[in-house]
């Protein structure tokens, strides 16, 4: 899915009668585990759609090409044991907010985190941990339909902004982003995204770009890319 105009600021008022919930464009490349591709589909009206896919021939499960938005700083901390996230805080966008956890459903899809709550993100529990070695991956809405919701301003991130993740085992995962980015739907770039990673880095993912009234779906989403910059005791 090319590289699309960024998002208006997240932070101004919404204009649009109802507001859809994050349920597209998330696809990942199948690594160790044989995973395979995934797509979440963001509508207004459908659940997630995060469906297993076959893995196309030419994506293997190697480190991505070292760029400005996935490439870990060179003094990036080590990898974590595994541990689940409890907390999210992102000053500079004034979040904190729980995790729940996300997993595939019996009908093949991701189940999203509930549209009704506002002030809640989701961990994609069969990949990485945040802190541990790879590419772990968190979403949360943008609005719901009563207005404005947890990643509302996700876009506004600049690269040294931190994210701090509270996890299950007391240790704080400092997160050092990188770059922030918005993706076209049609054309979002999975290998750059959901690539294995050989450093514990962090991907927040949300909607962006405009409104399409005819289908009821964003156009875009806004990915903010990250490293582990240090972890300290909870």
């Amino acid at each position: 899915m090319a590289a699309a105009p960024q998002p208006p600021q997240p932070n101004q008022p919404q204009t649009k009668p109802v507001s859809p919930s994050l349920t597209r464009a998330l696809r990942w490349p199948a690594v160790a585990a044989g995973l395979g591709a995934l797509l979440i589909h963001n509508s207004m009206e459908s659940q997630a759609d995060l469906k297993p896919q076959s893995r196309p021939a030419a994506i293997a499960p190697a480190t991505p090409r070292a760029t400005a938005s996935t490439a870990p700083s060179a003094t990036a901390e080590p990898a974590l044991p595994r541990s689940a996230p409890e907390r999210l805080s992102i000053p500079a966008i004034a979040v904190s907010a729980p995790f729940t956890e996300l997993s595939i459903g019996a009908s093949g899809q991701l189940d999203p985190p509930p549209a009704d709550d506002s002030n809640l993100v989701g961990w994609f529990q069969d990949g990485a941990s945040p802190g541990e070695r790879g590419a772990s991956i968190v979403v949360g809405h943008v609005d719901t339909k009563t207005g404005p919701a947890v990643f509302s301003r996700l876009g506004a991130l600049r690269p040294g902004s931190m994210v701090r993740i509270i996890r299950a085992d007391r240790t704080v995962a400092n997160f050092k982003v990188d770059s922030v980015k918005a993706f076209s739907k049609e054309d979002f770039p999975n290998d750059r995204v959901y690539a294995d990673t050989p450093s514990p880095q962090l991907r927040l993912i949300t909607c962006g770009g405009a409104y399409n009234q005819s289908t009821r779906e964003y156009e875009e989403n806004v990915v903010v890319f990250a490293h582990l910059d240090s972890v300290r005791r909870a």
